[in-house]
């Protein structure tokens, strides 16, 4: 029998989704397709479409058990992220993310949001070589975030709007998120 590219084609998309089934083949896989994803910067709101937080009152501990109150962050440009170890997106935009918190830590607060125990946290952030802290949320997350699929990030501004509001996986090295982030901080004065 003669393999034709159709027979070549099909065999090609068994053995991708073959190596999907299997446990220890998935998670690499959907992390590897997400980084493709993960090339794109996150689109910039427009002025007019932009959502302002509020008086937002919500807590969240680190993984050294420090308090954040939410409340704290008025007037500074605030980046948040939902994630989790387990979410093959997350995994993927989670490198330019630590890049752009090695660059901006001193300028913006940085509010990493996971669910998951200490212990887990802490092993991912070890094993990967990151330095930024993650915190679990003691009281309920605000409905204005509405996070109803992992990864969800925001970029707040000092007056509290959403500039930022990216579902999934996304390049935040980018020269535009950077850009963004310089406007606002000028904006700011800093």
């Amino acid at each position: 029998m003669k393999l034709t590219k159709k027979h070549l084609k099909n065999l090609i998309f068994l053995a991708i989704a073959a190596l999907l089934v299997v446990p220890q083949t998935r998670t690499p896989i959907q992390v590897f397709i997400n980084k493709g994803l993960a090339l794109f910067s996150p689109s910039i709101k427009d002025t007019s479409e932009q959502q302002n937080i509020g008086d937002v009152n919500w807590q969240l501990v680190n993984n050294n058990n420090e308090t954040l109150n939410f409340q704290n962050t008025k007037g500074k440009v605030v980046l948040i992220n939902f994630w989790a170890t387990w979410c093959p997106p997350c995994i993927a935009e989670m490198p330019s993310m630590h890049e752009l918190y090695e660059d901006y830590k001193d300028k913006i607060e940085f509010v990493f949001v996971s669910s998951e125990q200490t212990k887990v946290i802490h092993n991912f952030l070890s094993k990967n070589s990151y330095s930024f802290d993650v915190y679990r949320p003691v009281t309920a997350h605000p409905e204005v975030f509405n996070v109803q699929s992992i990864p969800r990030t925001f970029l707040i501004d000092t007056n509290g709007n959403i500039v930022i509001d990216k579902m999934g996986a996304a390049n935040w090295n980018s020269e535009k998120v950077r850009n963004t982030i310089d406007g606002l901080l000028i904006h700011m004065g800093n």
